[in-house]
Parts: structure tokens; C-alpha cells; sequence
């Protein structure tokens, strides 16, 4: 089963997705990395991307993921939206997602911390509004980005290892 670390720009995907795959001997994909660059370009101007510009992106990731069948693979991917899980799905099959949650403080201060990245702060208030929590019925869990990066990544791995 692959995984998708999930959550909105601030929260850590990408470093905890990247720890999660080492520790595993998984292979780690980016999602930022397989954006088209009108969608990059888009971000990088303030201007949030709407459904039709994520969905062929959505399909990519689910794609993606569907290429590496077999082995384990691990993705960071904001799926903000059920509608996005369920079109990475599709493609991908079985996929545990692991949602990254925080304070839209510390998701500020993080997106402040960090340098070179195209998405500008101004964007994480659409992030959030626009996010949807895992639900009941989705395979995955939740996670406070309070923590270290350790420890998130270690709850991830211990979940996604004792799956069938």
C-alpha cells in the first residue's frame, strides 16, 4: 500500500514524507515536483489554484503512484479535499493517507521560516479554507505538527507498516 502525507503548506509533508520513506526503504515522490508550471506560476503570483487546475495534477500523483505498484512508495501531496483523495485513489488504488494538522499559527510561522519555495504565505488561509479533514469512512490518520518531525514520522510509519 503507498501513502500520501498529506496536509496544507506549512504543515511538513514534505520533510516528514521524506523521513517516512527513508526509514522504510521506500521511495519518496513530491507532488510539488509534478505541478505543470502554469499551476507553479499561478501560486507564485498569489492566485490559488482552483479544481479544473488541480485535477489533472491529482491524476498525475495517482499515476504516479500506480507506476510504482509493488513496492512502497511515499508521497507528500496537499489533497486538501475529498474529491482530490478520491481522484488520486482512482488511479492509485489502495492508499493510506496521513494528515498533517496544525495551528494556523505555527503553519504561518513555518511558511515564514522557509526560503524559496513558490508558495507565498498569502495562500494559507485559502489553503485552509478550502481543506477537508480526513473522514471517518477514509483510510488514514491524523497528526499533530506540534511534534517533532521524528516523532510525526514515526507514528506515520507504525501505522502504514501494520497494514495488511
Amino acid at each position: 500500500m503507498s501513502l500520501v502525507v498529506m496536509g496544507v503548506s506549512g504543515s511538513g509533508k514534505s520533510t516528514v514524507a521524506a523521513l517516512v520513506a527513508e526509514r522504510a526503504g521506500a521511495t519518496f515522490i513530491d507532488a510539488d515536483d509534478l505541478h505543470p508550471r502554469s499551476n507553479v506560476d499561478k501560486m507564485a503570483a498569489g492566485i490559488p489554484l482552483t479544481d479544473e487546475d488541480r485535477m489533472p495534477w491529482l491524476r498525475e500523483v495517482g499515476d504516479v503512484i500506480a507506476r510504482h505498484a509493488g513496492e512502497r512508495v511515499v508521497v507528500a501531496c496537499s489533497a486538501l479535499k475529498r474529491a482530490y483523495r478520491d481522484a488520486i485513489r482512482e488511479r492509485a488504488g489502495r492508499v493510506l493517507f496521513a494528515q498533517l494538522d496544525g495551528a494556523r499559527d505555527l503553519l504561518a510561522e513555518r511558511m515564514g521560516g522557509r526560503g524559496h519555495h513558490f508558495m507565498p504565505l498569502t495562500l494559507l488561509d485559502s489553503q485552509l479554507a478550502t481543506l477537508e479533514p480526513l473522514e471517518d469512512d477514509e483510510h488514514g490518520l491524523r497528526v499533530d505538527i506540534a511534534r517533532s518531525p521524528d516523532a510525526i514520522a514515526d507514528a506515520i510509519l507504525a501505522r502504514w507498516l501494520a497494514q495488511p
